[in-house]
């Protein structure tokens, strides 16, 4: 299970740094802005692509503020990188709105909404309150009925975790791209493919996977 989530946090860090490069994508100048916006409008999905990759700086730097309180950067990263694919699927220009205002609010709320779930409210069950009784009369919480499978929590987190990558890797790679990747590292339930296997069955260079995996 550790294995996973690792991979899950490994592929989430190859997302923010997509260019290959080891850093961010430049912020947009407000033409090159203006020009996403307007083939978002059109239905051009590689603008919408290019606006959500140009925009992940932006992710990072709302997120910072909140390293304290989150002990999993690279889940806030991702949680953050939600908010911005919001704000560029909703955004309405004809409002007046910058983007770079109404991308930061979308973002800060998506973080925020992942706190305010994770508060337990007044009628939450804790997990070792008792729920029933067993046929001697002792009391039964969900501990006990999770006992046999103390990992279902973290199986279910980390799907979770993989639709949110999914959605992401749907937007921000291209067909080949995401090949590349899903078999790399065995997502959706397929085994991981060593570099030179994923060369093979795509056709491609060893060095052309490298370079995107």
């Amino acid at each position: 299970m550790f294995s996973l989530f690792e991979t899950f946090c490994n592929l989430i860090y190859f997302a923010l740094h997509i260019t290959g490069t080891g850093s961010f994508p430049r912020p947009l100048s407000a033409k090159e802005e203006r020009e996403c916006l307007e083939g978002i409008a059109r239905g051009d999905e590689d603008a919408k692509t290019r606006l959500i990759e140009h925009n992940l700086r932006l992710v990072a730097h709302i997120i910072k503020k909140y390293y304290s309180a989150f002990k999993d950067q690279d889940d806030l990263i991702s949680i953050g990188t939600i908010g911005l694919i919001k704000a560029v699927s909703t955004f309405k220009p004809e409002k007046g709105t910058r983007f770079a205002t109404y991308a930061s609010r979308c973002i800060e709320n998506e973080v925020l909404m992942h706190f305010r779930n994770k508060k337990k409210s007044a009628q939450d069950v804790y997990i070792s309150d008792p729920i029933d009784t067993d046929k001697d009369g002792n009391s039964l919480t969900l501990q006990d009925i999770m006992a046999e499978d103390d990992n279902i929590v973290d199986c279910i987190d980390l799907r979770i975790k993989s639709e949110q990558l999914y959605q992401f890797i749907e937007g921000a790679l291209d067909e080949r791209e995401r090949q590349i990747i899903i078999m790399r590292y065995g997502l959706g339930g397929t085994r991981s493919l060593t570099q030179r296997e994923v060369a093979k069955k795509l056709d491609i260079s060893r060095s052309y996977v490298s370079r995107h995996a």
